[in-house]
Protein backbone atom coordinates (compact mmCIF):
# COMPACT_ATOMS: atom_id res chain seq x y z
CA UNK A 1 0.00 0.00 0.00
CA UNK A 2 1.58 3.37 -0.95
CA UNK A 3 2.16 5.55 1.78
CA UNK A 4 1.12 9.83 1.89
CA UNK A 5 1.92 10.74 5.50
CA UNK A 6 1.92 14.12 6.04
CA UNK A 7 5.20 15.41 6.38
CA UNK A 8 5.60 17.73 9.58
CA UNK A 9 6.79 21.06 7.86
CA UNK A 10 6.72 23.06 11.37
CA UNK A 11 5.55 23.02 15.06
CA UNK A 12 5.36 25.72 18.06
CA UNK A 13 2.50 28.68 18.40
CA UNK A 14 0.42 25.72 19.86
CA UNK A 15 -0.18 23.58 16.72
CA UNK A 16 1.75 22.30 13.50
CA UNK A 17 2.35 23.13 9.81
CA UNK A 18 1.13 19.53 8.26
CA UNK A 19 2.03 19.27 4.67
CA UNK A 20 1.32 23.20 4.26
CA UNK A 21 -1.43 23.27 5.93
CA UNK A 22 -1.62 24.70 9.88
CA UNK A 23 -3.65 22.50 12.17
CA UNK A 24 -4.06 24.25 16.09
CA UNK A 25 -3.35 22.18 18.83
CA UNK A 26 -2.27 18.69 19.60
CA UNK A 27 -2.36 16.23 16.67
CA UNK A 28 -2.59 12.34 16.43
CA UNK A 29 -1.63 10.92 12.78
CA UNK A 30 -2.90 7.65 12.36
CA UNK A 31 -2.82 5.83 9.14
CA UNK A 32 -1.30 9.14 7.47
CA UNK A 33 -3.94 11.12 8.43
CA UNK A 34 -3.53 14.11 10.91
CA UNK A 35 -6.64 14.49 13.46
CA UNK A 36 -7.03 16.91 16.08
CA UNK A 37 -5.69 15.26 19.24
CA UNK A 38 -8.21 16.79 22.71
CA UNK A 39 -4.66 16.18 24.81
CA UNK A 40 -3.07 19.68 26.04
CA UNK A 41 -0.45 18.83 28.55
CA UNK A 42 1.10 15.46 29.54
CA UNK A 43 0.26 15.38 32.94
CA UNK A 44 -3.14 14.70 32.31
CA UNK A 45 -2.52 11.68 29.47
CA UNK A 46 -4.46 8.63 29.83
CA UNK A 47 -4.68 5.53 27.58
CA UNK A 48 -8.40 6.26 26.67
CA UNK A 49 -6.77 9.26 24.85
CA UNK A 50 -4.86 6.50 22.55
CA UNK A 51 -7.65 4.92 21.99
CA UNK A 52 -7.84 5.27 18.36
CA UNK A 53 -4.73 3.65 18.22
CA UNK A 54 -5.24 0.75 20.32
CA UNK A 55 -8.81 0.24 17.98
CA UNK A 56 -6.46 0.61 14.87
CA UNK A 57 -3.75 -2.78 16.54
CA UNK A 58 -0.77 -3.84 16.21
CA UNK A 59 -1.35 -4.61 12.44
CA UNK A 60 -1.62 -1.13 11.33
CA UNK A 61 0.87 0.92 14.24
CA UNK A 62 3.94 -0.62 15.17
CA UNK A 63 4.46 1.79 17.62
CA UNK A 64 3.38 5.24 18.87
CA UNK A 65 5.91 8.22 18.86
CA UNK A 66 4.68 10.37 21.41
CA UNK A 67 5.46 13.94 21.46
CA UNK A 68 5.57 14.76 25.20
CA UNK A 69 5.12 18.87 25.11
CA UNK A 70 7.92 21.07 25.74
CA UNK A 71 10.15 18.58 27.67
CA UNK A 72 10.69 14.67 27.73
CA UNK A 73 8.73 12.53 30.21
CA UNK A 74 8.27 8.85 31.43
CA UNK A 75 4.39 8.53 29.84
CA UNK A 76 2.40 6.92 33.21
CA UNK A 77 2.55 3.49 33.74
CA UNK A 78 -0.53 2.85 32.34
CA UNK A 79 -0.12 3.95 29.14
CA UNK A 80 3.11 1.83 28.43
CA UNK A 81 1.63 -1.59 30.38
CA UNK A 82 -1.75 -1.10 28.13
CA UNK A 83 0.52 -0.43 24.56
CA UNK A 84 2.19 -3.36 25.58
CA UNK A 85 -0.36 -5.58 25.96
CA UNK A 86 -1.67 -4.46 22.51
CA UNK A 87 1.00 -5.15 20.93
CA UNK A 88 2.40 -1.98 19.98
CA UNK A 89 5.76 -0.66 21.22
CA UNK A 90 6.37 3.11 22.65
CA UNK A 91 8.75 5.63 21.75
CA UNK A 92 8.08 8.71 24.11
CA UNK A 93 10.57 12.25 23.53
CA UNK A 94 9.79 16.19 23.62
CA UNK A 95 7.41 17.40 21.05
CA UNK A 96 10.56 19.22 18.61
CA UNK A 97 12.47 15.93 18.41
CA UNK A 98 9.45 13.78 17.86
CA UNK A 99 8.30 16.06 14.95
CA UNK A 100 11.53 15.72 13.25
CA UNK A 101 11.92 12.04 14.20
CA UNK A 102 8.57 11.26 12.88
CA UNK A 103 9.27 12.82 9.20
CA UNK A 104 12.41 10.25 8.95
CA UNK A 105 10.75 7.36 10.13
CA UNK A 106 8.13 7.78 7.92
CA UNK A 107 10.43 8.09 4.95
CA UNK A 108 11.48 4.75 5.69
CA UNK A 109 8.13 3.52 5.47
CA UNK A 110 7.95 2.93 9.00
CA UNK A 111 3.97 2.12 10.15
CA UNK A 112 3.90 4.13 13.45
CA UNK A 113 1.38 6.85 15.18
CA UNK A 114 2.41 10.17 16.06
CA UNK A 115 0.38 11.58 19.16
CA UNK A 116 2.35 14.80 19.27
CA UNK A 117 1.34 17.72 22.39
CA UNK A 118 1.08 21.15 20.56
CA UNK A 119 4.27 23.24 21.92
Amino acid sequence: MARNAPTIDAYGDGGFRLAGARHEGSVLILNDEPRAWAVCEFGKLTLADLRPVLEAGAADVEFVLLGTGPRNALPPREIRDGLRAAGIGLEFMDTPAAARLYNLLTSEGRRLAAALIAV
